[in-house]
């Protein structure tokens, strides 16, 4: 059995530096956080071009739910690939595409029969979500919330308030977009503590907002994270998500979950909305969808569909290869028993992870659900004030001893591993994160 981590040159070694040059001369600057270059992977380990092992706790960004090259998805993704490759499935027809446009509205909350728009990405699931909205409610506002992301297109980042730098150059945006301070406990924006506070950030939306700025008669929808992801993996408090829940149905418009990150078993139930006993309108749902061949979709009850044709469509969604990898995600994930297993291992990690928080004060919070978990690093526990150095040390001594991390939020590194990542490699590198934490506490 190999050993992991195993690191034979401190990342980035000599070959990883030149790609990396090259890189940075001739790709868009996007989000790269980390000079880690990939050779191959397999499960949860990932060897670089240096031949480093390094466990990897990022996932491609909760993408790779069911691990690296899973052999059933690289079969199903051959075999497809030696029939066809494209053929418009907006246009024509092909019977890949409609079996797992049926089966995702079986597995999806609610018994009524369902549509499924497929695209390349979460935020393309979200820009077809809202033109389902727009086109069924015939109204034109949006709730979102605050630390929400729902994309970088010029629809979705209306929608968008995680980090200012993401919008800042880019207005103006779709017009229409009402921001609501998000549940986050450990910084409560009103200053008051659940339960007492009888979920006020939800109240507030009908005793305030829809009173003033977002006349409900004019709204479309309400999109939700049931985990904001980007914005720090805050995880809202129970019975929340179910007010949310009435407020819109109050109100007469859509609840819209963006399952993008939160789905397809990461936070230890098949879908992070149920957590609660609320069924959303729209669902959409990408990264994992297809264990990292480009794939969105957005799930939607039948009679939302859009009137004519030609309303909505691209070129590329649905693609065959993409269905034969999600179809084959899809059986792992039930044929495993993941969704169990997340809620299993992931209470197990987040054991872990609070014992650390006991033994180190620059942690101020650990939250996550199933194996979708995070900590929030802060100067000092009192002020609770972020401190983001000590994150990105963090985040950089990990990976010069083998453990790839992703940070989210002001403060917070997430920790997202394949659902069925042995618990061996799992050990190991929680391991490494203490010792990261030892080394960051001198």
């Amino acid at each position: 059995m190999v050993k992991v981590p195993d690191i034979k040159v401190t990342p980035p070694g000599p070959k990883a530096r030149e790609i990396v040059e090259r890189d940075r001369a001739f790709v868009a600057t996007t989000t790269k956080s980390a000079p880690i270059v990939i050779r191959r992977a397999s499960g949860s380990v990932v060897e670089d071009v240096d031949g480093n092992l390094l466990i990897d706790f990022s996932s491609g960004i909760s993408v790779l739910n069911i691990g690296h090259a899973h052999p059933k998805v690289v079969d199903a993704i051959s075999k497809q690939a030696a029939e066809f490759t494209h053929f418009a499935g907006t246009d024509f027809y092909y019977d890949i595409q409609a079996r797992l446009a049926e089966r995702l509205g079986k597995i999806t909350p609610g018994k009524h029969r369902k549509k499924v728009f497929f695209g390349n990405s979460g935020a393309e699931a979200n820009e077809a979500a809202i033109k389902v909205a727009k086109s069924h409610k015939k109204r034109h506002i949006f709730l979102a919330f605050l630390g929400a992301f729902h994309g970088r297109t010029q629809g979705t980042l209306a929608l968008t308030a995680s980090k200012a730098k993401q919008r800042a150059g880019f207005f103006p945006m779709m017009p229409g977009t009402v921001h609501v301070p998000y549940a986050y406990c450990y910084r409560c924006p009103y200053k008051l503590t659940y339960p007492s506070c009888d979920l006020y950030c939800a109240n507030i939306i009908e005793d305030a907002y829809l009173k003033t700025v977002a006349p409900p008669e004019d709204v479309a929808g309400i999109f939700v994270e049931p985990v904001q992801g980007e914005g720090g993996y805050i995880v809202p408090p129970p019975g929340w998500l179910d007010r949310i829940a009435k407020i819109a149905k109050d109100h007469d418009f859509l609840l819209i979950d963006d399952e993008v990150q939160a789905g397809l078993g990461r936070t230890g139930k098949m879908w992070g909305i149920e957590h609660s006993k609320a069924t959303p309108d729209i669902l959409t749902t990408a990264k994992s969808i297809a264990s990292g061949i480009p794939m969105g979709a957005t799930i939607y009850p039948a009679e939302m569909d859009f009137p004519e044709s030609g309303k909505h469509s691209n070129t590329f969604g649905g693609n065959p290869v993409a269905c034969a990898a999600s179809l084959a995600t899809l059986d792992v994930i039930e044929d495993e028993g993941l969704v169990h297993r997340s809620a299993q291992i992931g209470g197990y990690m987040a054991k872990r992870l609070d014992e650390m928080k006991d033994r180190f004060e620059f942690i101020g919070d650990r939250r996550g659900l199933g194996l979708m978990q995070a900590t929030e690093f802060v100067t000092d526990r009192t002020s609770k004030k972020a401190d983001s150095k000590i994150r990105d040390a963090i985040e950089k001594d990990a990976y010069e001893h083998g453990l790839i991390l992703l940070p989210c939020g002001e403060s917070s590194l997430r920790y997202i591993p394949a659902l069925n990542i042995p618990k061996d490699v799992l050990d190991a590198g929680l391991d490494v994160l203490e010792q990261t934490f030892r080394r960051a506490g001198k």
